[in-house]
């Protein structure tokens, strides 16, 4: 699960890191009150609007904007609100922006970067900090690894003290900016411990010029960035209230409402497989044989008729998809009941058209338990399905799929 920048800076701000205030607007005609409050007492008078979507890319894009005056942040909210935002992080069609964040500007003296998330290979959490904030970090790790500092969490302490003020003298703060970049660290990694989350994220971190009410200058969280472990969710009530359903996939909910595991890609074979590993299996055989597999999609080691039946209602309802493969391992369901309720299913889909039955192929490979009569009803079935036909095993399902497909 994501959320929104401002969402975020203000899950930092309950946990003591200092953000700039903003206001976040969804009409065009509210851009020139929320610059003049956002600029209320400042000597320069700079705003700065950036659209709300989940995705990267948004001053590349045009939809992160400098602004001086409030006829400038009506242009501004103007652009983002009527047109798509399109850049490498988003589909084709781009996302349509619906929120603005209107933020005081701040003078920034330096950019940092810093992170917390899981390292798979150490199998413990990690901060990941760098001088080099407000860039794709992924380029300067891949260019320059030397930039990048890593410090590993205590698996029951978390980030201690020590810890932060080591990664802030390496990162070049001094003087009280070093007590500053503590303050940041341990509250980050404090959010992403009692959060769940899978990245807790500040890019840019910056510092700001000395001045006379802060002579070492302010260190200050500038745009953020949370996911959440979807499985985590139900212990944290408040973060499940910060989803934005219109930011996501439509199928993807509709999946997690009936309990499965659901993700949408960009080939054009759907596959149905029972299992997480054995679903990955799946997509690794179709593009073995030359196929692109359109989703992953487990409906788990108890499916259903009901929970099959779903399962192909939200496969099709991707107009991409020109096949499916099924791939189905009976063992706690035994694989003649699986396959009464693939046959089921497939004779009571109903298209969008109002017809019923499949009309894109449909290859079924089963296995495990009961699988004779499971591979028996599958060719009785054939005569009034004649897009289904059975695969010997998932080699053969694969080629077939593929086949029928091109």
């Amino acid at each position: 699960m994501k959320i929104h920048e401002y969402q975020a800076r203000d899950l930092l701000r309950s946990a003591g890191v200092p953000v700039p205030e903003g206001k976040v607007i969804e009409s065009i005609d509210d851009a020139a009150a929320a610059f003049k409050a956002a600029v209320a007492g400042m000597t320069a008078p700079h705003a700065v609007i950036k659209a709300q979507v989940h995705a990267g890319g948004r001053g590349k894009a045009g939809f992160v904007k400098l602004v001086k005056t409030a006829d400038d942040a009506t242009a501004a909210a103007r652009f983002m609100l009527t047109n798509r935002m399109k850049s490498p992080q988003t589909p084709a069609e781009g996302l349509e922006v619906k929120k603005l964040l209107v933020a005081a500007a701040v003078d920034i003296a330096h950019e940092f970067y810093l992170a917390i998330t899981t390292d798979r290979q150490t199998r413990r959490n990690i901060l990941i900090a760098s001088r080099e904030g407000g860039v794709e970090i992924e380029t300067v790790a891949h260019e320059r690894p030397e930039a990048i500092i890593k410090e590993p969490l205590h698996p029951i302490l978390g980030l201690q003290p020590f810890q932060a003020r080591n990664v802030a003298y390496r990162l070049g703060f001094k003087g009280k900016q070093v007590s500053q970049a503590v303050q940041v660290m341990t509250g980050l990694a404090k959010l992403f411990v009692e959060k769940d989350c899978t990245l807790a994220e500040i890019n840019p971190l910056v510092l700001t010029p000395s001045s006379p009410e802060h002579p070492d200058g302010r260190v200050l969280a500038l745009d953020a960035k949370f996911n959440f472990d979807d499985n985590g969710t139900f212990r944290h009530k408040d973060i499940e209230a910060l989803a934005d359903p219109s930011e996501e996939n439509p199928a993807e909910l509709r999946a997690k409402r009936f309990g499965l595991s659901y993700i949408a890609l960009d080939g054009n074979i759907g596959c149905l497989v029972n299992g997480a590993g054995l679903a990955m299996a799946t997509m690794d055989i179709i593009k073995l044989h030359g196929g692109e597999p359109a989703n992953f999609l487990d409906v788990g080691g108890s499916a259903t008729e009901e929970a099959v039946t779903e399962a192909f209602k939200i496969i099709l309802s991707d107009a991409a998809v020109k096949g499916v493969l099924v791939n189905i391992f009976g063992g706690i369901m035994k694989c003649d009941i699986i396959a009464q309720g693939i046959v089921n299913a497939a004779r009571s889909f109903e298209n969008p058209d109002g017809s019923k039955g499949f009309k894109v192929p449909l290859v079924v490979r089963l296995e495990g338990t009961n699988v004779d009569a499971g591979r028996k009803l599958l060719e009785a079935a054939r005569k009034d399905i004649p897009t289904m036909q059975a695969a010997t095993d998932l080699a053969d399902g694969a080629k077939k799929v593929v086949g029928a497909v091109r």
